[in-house]
């Protein structure tokens, strides 16, 4: 069974964050620029502060008539302490079952307290499509008889 470990494998190892006291737009240019839906937020010293998500711009700048140019990321952010998070060894299923049942998009992954990267659903949807895929490929070989 896949883990995040695999996921975090094939992707990208850069990691795009903000600090808490940037401005909102200043988050979605960049979310903007690098074609992602979350950063992280990470104060001056290295720690993680939380995760802001253009779900967070939506439903807290948005919808309650505050702007993006003047609103600090850490006013709307989740902040750590209450971010869903996962582990490298967490499976690809656990993952989805966390996906779907707290209506999250992403997901912070740390070992111990070192932060390793964020996985999105798009992610999680593309290595069960790609076990899918295999596991097709198997069967069809074997019916076909390509395993005697």
């Amino acid at each position: 069974m896949k883990t995040v470990r695999d996921i975090l494998k094939n992707k990208k190892s850069e990691i795009w964050s903000v600090v808490p006291k940037a401005m909102v737009f200043d988050a979605l240019a960049l979310m903007g620029e690098k074609e992602i839906g979350a950063l992280m937020v990470i104060d001056e010293k290295g720690k993680v502060a939380g995760i802001i998500s253009e779900r967070d711009y939506a439903r807290k700048i948005i919808l309650v008539g505050k702007t993006s140019k003047e609103t600090p990321v850490e006013q709307i952010m989740t902040p750590a302490s209450q971010m869903y998070t996962v582990k490298p060894d967490t499976t690809v299923d656990d993952c989805m079952v966390l996906i779907t049942g707290k209506k999250i998009r992403h997901i912070p992954v740390f070992e111990g307290e070192k932060f390793l990267g964020i996985i999105s659903i798009g992610d999680i949807v593309k290595s069960i499509i790609a076990e899918q895929e295999t596991l097709i490929e198997h069967l069809s070989n074997y019916i076909a008889g390509k395993y005697v």
